[in-house]
């Protein structure tokens, strides 16, 4: 199993077979994500001549679990030492949720190492809804136990219409997300970002071209969060995606890898035009356009 060592803690992490100068592509996970939830993109992304780099946060997964001194900057840090580590120079940079956030400061904190940036059902600050959500997690979690906080999470992170289809799956993904997790490890993490401070102010700093997704059903990280980020990335794009909830890049594998792909193409052909403009994706990965210019307010849930 391929691990670094970074400030003498083991992290663990995944490298897609590719060439050596193909874009590569890293993901950086969800609070409760592990590697293994971005397997089933390597190949498909590898078909689309990107490699997939994956890898478990400190605290997550297979990766060292510190009991003390975990602060938010460090996932950052892993993720410049992991790059350091593999002698790359520049990458795309994706995250989803906890994950978002993490890509984000990245963009932020080293735009010379940042090829183009695809945050995720994220934020950049915490409203008194978000925090509210944020505590009754932790809580749920340090009452009852780190299963209880995966449950929670499931009616969050999926679509009824997900749910209702893949009853008989979510039994084993609460196993699957429960193995490997420690419940100080994940209370360490969650502590990390309920220190945080928002960074909203610090976003015109990001030079990277930026693809914004956020899912229609969102009700964790709703639109509002994501057009905030919109507002103030010059170089953005924000993208719905219809139907699905926080964790859609589980719900409509097929569509996110195309628009991942996608970016990632036009950006290296010198096409990517970041004008903070709203587009919706089809609800079909195989439909031409797949995304097309958002009509009427894209911010509001009741047609205007």
């Amino acid at each position: 199993m391929p691990y670094f060592k970074h400030q003498g803690h083991p992290v663990y992490y995944e490298l897609g077979e590719g060439a050596p100068d193909a874009p590569t592509l890293v993901m950086v996970n969800g609070l409760t994500q592990a590697t293994r939830h971005w397997a089933p993109y390597q190949q498909t992304l590898a078909d689309r001549g990107i490699r997939l780099l994956s890898f478990d946060l400190l605290g997550q997964g297979e990766s060292a679990k510190p009991v003390l001194g975990l602060e938010f900057e460090d996932n950052v840090a892993v993720l410049e030492s992991l790059l350091d580590h593999l002698g790359l120079e520049r990458a795309y940079v994706a995250g989803i949720s906890f994950g978002g956030i993490v890509a984000l400061k990245f963009a932020i904190e080293h735009p010379e190492r940042c090829a183009g940036l695809i945050p995720m059902s994220t934020f950049s600050e915490m409203d008194a809804r978000l925090r509210a959500i944020g505590g009754t997690l932790y809580q749920g979690m340090a009452r009852v136990g780190f299963e209880y906080l995966v449950e929670l999470f499931t009616s969050y992170n999926f679509s009824a219409q997900w749910l209702e289809r893949h009853a008989e799956r979510i039994p084993e993904m609460r196993r699957q997300s429960s193995a490997g997790n420690q419940l100080y490890a994940i209370q360490n993490l969650m502590e990390s970002i309920a220190r945080f401070q928002g960074f909203t102010a610090e976003l015109a700093r990001i030079t990277a071209p930026t693809l914004i997704l956020n899912g229609e059903h969102d009700a964790l990280t709703p639109r509002s969060c994501h057009e905030i980020l919109r507002q103030h990335i010059a170089g953005a794009r924000l993208v719905l995606l219809p139907h699905v909830a926080h964790a859609f890049t589980l719900e409509v594998p097929e569509i996110c890898t195309r628009i991942w792909a996608e970016f990632i193409e036009a950006v290296e052909a010198g096409r990517w035009e970041g004008d903070q403009s709203v587009w919706v994706a089809a609800e079909n990965a195989e439909a031409e356009p797949l995304l097309s210019p958002c009509s009427g307010d894209h911010t509001r849930a009741i047609p205007v």
